[in-house]
């Protein structure tokens, strides 16, 4: 399953082999219209709680704190049913998980990608 969960930025070209693409950020993409997103879901429930994206503030110093604070959100219930979702769309197509931040590796969408991989 790990090359059927990948993820990049929204901003970059959507291509055939994406599948489905699913942003993962809960505030839209700045300067992105929705239109041009070219998007099949927008899943603002799959991502990290307000506190902890504002907390995080995408300092690399910071992920694997991120990560494991990440982790435990998504075990939550506030997450159980976004969670649920993806790794049904996962099991029947390929998955893109999208994201505005400039490090992707650094990221909520490279943690769900990881995660789910490993889950399933």
């Amino acid at each position: 399953m790990a090359e059927q969960i990948t993820c990049r930025r929204v901003y970059e070209e959507t291509a055939p082999k994406d599948g489905k693409r699913v942003l993962v950020d809960r505030v839209w993409p700045r300067g992105m219209r929705k239109e041009d997103a070219h998007l099949d879901e927008w899943l603002r429930d799959v991502a990290p709680s307000s506190e902890l994206r504002k907390w995080y503030g995408h300092e690399p110093s910071r992920f694997t704190e991120f990560r494991r604070r990440y982790l435990a959100e998504l075990r939550d219930a506030g997450h159980r049913e976004a969670v649920e979702h993806l790794r049904d769309l996962a099991a029947h197509d390929r998955l893109m998980l999208l994201t505005a931040t400039k490090d992707v590796d650094h990221s909520q969408a490279a943690v769900l990608a990881d995660w789910l991989t490993k889950e399933n």
